[in-house]
């Protein structure tokens, strides 16, 4: 499942927001109806994952820490409290609870970064800062990953 584009939305005032139609497609053609919901652990923004991905994530990330290990546990405690379970209502929105709607700035309009596998849910403005600052380093982090130098 590969999710791809930038798309733009609006919250209403009980924090549901229309999941762009190509996404849900992506969502339908899967028969993908569980998600998860969850801060995104370095930015500002929400991200959003298919159930079976998050699924896959949580079983690395439990082959990865020692569950007698109380720093592991707590690495773990924390990964998963934060997640939400989640499924579009019948006219294709979701609800996001006010909290993580603070936490990603986001009070009307939010655009959908689709990430590959997962999708990121940011407020407008916030991503579009957060895209001119990187812009100027792109290309060299793209010859840094992919020509070896």
């Amino acid at each position: 499942m590969r999710f791809t584009g930038d798309y733009t939305a609006k919250t209403d005032a009980k924090g549901r927001v229309f999941l762009p139609a190509p996404l849900r497609k992506v969502l339908e053609a899967a028969e993908c109806t569980e998600l998860v919901l969850r801060k995104d652990l370095f930015q500002p923004c929400l991200v959003l994952y298919p159930r079976i991905l998050w699924d896959d994530m949580l079983d690395e990330l439990g082959e990865r820490l020692n569950r007698w290990n109380g720093q592991h546990q707590q690495v773990i405690r924390q990964f998963v409290a934060d997640a939400e379970p989640m499924e579009l209502d019948s006219n294709g929105r979701l609800l996001i609870n006010r909290g993580k709607l603070e936490f990603a700035h986001i009070t009307t309009d939010v655009r959908f970064l689709a990430v590959d596998d997962h999708i990121e849910i940011w407020d407008r403005l916030t991503l579009q800062q957060h895209l001119e600052q990187s812009e100027q380093i792109l290309g060299n982090n793209v010859q840094q990953l992919m020509g070896g130098e």
